[in-house]
This record gives structure tokens, sequence and C-alpha cells, in this order.
């Protein structure tokens, strides 16, 4: 199996803004151009340039959406992606990045997700300037049209536009410039060239690209639609130096205490007359035992990142809906479920009349996998042999799809 090199470039991928100027009623990243988000197309072709260490900035409470994105753009790359959430202004979001890049990382690349369709070439182009000993480089494009100064309604001169440029992004810098520059910082800049210029370092510019404008507004994203549906981007996809495809394990552990009103909901099942266990859904220690076991196969975090107390959608949600919805983040991100064996540690329910019907209902919820339970006690010791709650432990395989 290839182990991908430890890269010596960050790139940040900041995808944490509202969109409130598109207007789209959705986190500008997650707004759709064609079948593919806005963050998707950025990554896709990040992923596509030089080999880095990409960290997704995200809102809040999308962690988990910015990882399936990530990890479907990234191919052979999938354990170069890390996703952190952002902050209250884009200084912020950037600054949770930084804090998120490896020990080795030597530069840094700063990369607005809303400049979707930025070609590789540029990423190289910035990357090579900071090679060549500057401190820092921006991607620039001539100003074509004509600018003019203007104090309310009237026009009072002109500016020489031969000396003027449209900025873009990456913007690029040596790891130790950028860090003292944010660490130091004392004002809110509208990028991180404006930031570093502020600490007293020249920045380089390099030649931009038309492609590498930014959405903003519904006619920019109108346009980014009509460039993609002319040049529509291809599924990403890994190539491993194997004949056959190498399967992967995860492991995943749930306890839940008994307590509160309703009636108990375990491995899938509805078991009237047993007391309910306590948690933000239905308490279901074998489903999300499961759960996590698949995610951690397939390196896509763990329940708390895609089902956590910030996702109110899943409050008393059933095991279908989580182990479902956890089948189609590994089939977005190019894995299939092989099987899962999932050992249940409880004094009480009896599971051996309904071990079958229990299989049944979570295979079908994993789209047939199979799906293997068992169950015992712990004569006694422990929180499960006291009867006062139930421990579940799994084990998933998983292969490339």
């Amino acid at each position: 199996m290839t182990i991908t090199p430890v890269p010596r470039v960050g790139i940040i991928v900041v995808a944490a803004g509202s969109g409130s100027r598109l207007g789209a009623g959705a986190p500008k990243g997650f707004v759709g151009i064609d079948g593919h988000t806005i963050l998707r197309h950025a990554l896709e072709r990040v992923f596509a340039g030089p080999p880095a260490q990409v960290v997704v900035v995200t809102p809040a409470g999308r962690e988990g959406d910015a990882l399936s994105e990530a990890l479907a753009a990234a191919g052979d790359r999938r354990d170069l992606v890390t996703v952190v959430a952002g902050g209250h202004s884009r200084q912020a979001s950037v600054a949770a990045g930084l804090a998120a890049l490896w020990a080795d990382i030597e530069i840094v690349l700063v990369h607005d997700a809303a400049r979707a369709l930025t070609p590789p070439e540029v990423f190289g182009r910035v990357i090579g300037a900071i090679d060549d000993g500057r401190a820092g480089a921006v991607p620039v494009l001539p100003v074509v049209d004509t600018i003019k100064r203007v104090e309310g309604a009237e026009v009072v001169g002109a500016v020489d536009r031969s000396k003027l440029s449209a900025a873009q992004t990456p913007q690029g810098f040596r790891r130790e410039v950028l860090d003292a520059a944010y660490r130091d910082a004392t004002a809110e800049f509208t990028d991180d060239a404006a930031l570093v210029a502020d600490a007293g370092h020249a920045v380089a510019a390099v030649e931009g690209h038309p492609l590498a404008f930014k959405i903003t507004t519904s006619a920019d994203l109108d346009r980014a639609r009509g460039i993609v549906g002319e040049r529509p981007i291809a599924p990403a996809s890994a190539h491993l130096d194997h004949s056959a495809p190498i399967p992967r394990v995860g492991t995943g552990t749930d306890v839940h205490a008994f307590g509160g009103d309703g009636t108990l909901w375990l491995a899938g099942l509805e078991w009237p007359g047993e007391q309910p266990l306590s948690g933000h859904s239905d308490g279901d220690a074998v489903a999300h035992a499961i759960v996590d076991a698949l995610l951690a196969a397939a390196g896509l975090g763990d329940i708390g990142t895609h089902f956590g107390t910030d996702h109110p959608e899943y409050a008393g949600a059933h095991a279908d809906v989580f182990l479902a919805r956890t089948a189609g983040l590994l089939g977005e991100a190019g894995w299939r479920i092989g099987n899962v064996s999932v050992q249940v540690q409880a004094v009480r329910p009896r599971f051996a009349a309904r071990r079958a019907e229990s299989e049944a209902v979570l295979s079908a919820a994993l789209g047939g996998a199979p799906v293997s339970v068992s169950a015992t006690t712990t004569d006694g010791l422990g929180f499960t042999g006291r009867g006062e709650g139930v421990a579940a432990f799994a084990v998933a395989l998983v292969v490339p799809a």
C-alpha cells in the first residue's frame, strides 16, 4: 500500500461563510453549481494540484458534510484531509485552519472556496514564488475596466488602472511569516496579504486566472454554472499500487444508562415493557456502536461529527435513520460495507429469541450488508452487571467500492 509522504505545503480552504449575499438559503460552500457543491468544485481543483495537507474550514455544525465533500474529492489523498469549524470572522476562520496544520508544513496557502473554479496551475505559481524566497505571493489579474473616483453621485476623477490589479486566492506565505502575522494582528484585514504586509513583509504578485473569480452573487453563481456545464468535473477516483482492494477495519463502542420515559429501542428493535435508555436519540447503544465502527473504518470521524447534539434533526431518531445515513456517507466517500459484528453487554433485555430479527433489521438499514449480533452478561460486574445500562462493542469491515 502506498503511504503518502508528509507534505511541506498546507492549503487552508476557507468555506465558513454564511453566503448571505448569494441568497441561496445555505452556507455558500454547500450551494450547488451542478451535481456538486461549490466546496466540492474548489476541492477537486485543490487536490489536482501539488500534494498538500488540506484543511477545510467550515461553519460550526457542518463539519461532517464538509468531511464527506473533502473525502469524495481527495482520491488517493484522503489521509491529507483535516476539517475544522470556523470562527466569527474570516480572520478567525483562517486562524482555526492555521492551528490545525501539521508541524512539518513549511508553506501555507489560504484559498477561498468561493473561488471554486481556480485552476490547479495557480496553486503551483504561488508555491513557486515562495520557493524562490518570497515571504508571500498573491495571484492577480490586471484591472481592465476604466476606474473612476466617485463622491456621492458625482464622478470626481479618474484612477490610473495601470497601477491596479485584482487580487485572487490562493494566497501563499512562508509558515513562520503567516503564523507571526496572525499572532500579532491587532485589526481585521480583508485578506491575508494585507495582514502580512501590515506586519512588514513584501508580498509578490504572480499571474492569476480569469476562472478564479469569486462566487458572491447570484449572477456569479450563474456564471459558474455556465462554465461548469461546458466542462463538468470527472468523478474522483483512488488508484492504489496493488491488484486487490485492501479492506479496512474499525471499532466502535457505546454505552447508555436506563432512564427516561417511553419504550426501549435496542439493536433496531422496540422492546415493549422494558425500561428505555436515555440519550439524544433513542439511546440505541447497538446501532450507535455500529455507526462509530463504520465511520472509523472509513476514516470519516465519529458519531458525534455527523449525529451529535448540534444536529437536532436526529433527536429521537431510531437505528434505521442512523445506519442508512452512515451507509450513504461511506458510499459517497468510496467505501462499501463488508460486514459488521456487534456484541451487547446487558442483563436485560434477553436477546436470544430476537437475535435473528435484530440482525435482519440492522442489515436492511445498511443496504443488505451482513450484521451479526451476540449478547452476554458480565456476571454481575460493573454497571451492566448491576442492570444500570447497556454497553455495545462493534467491529466493521469496509472495502473500496
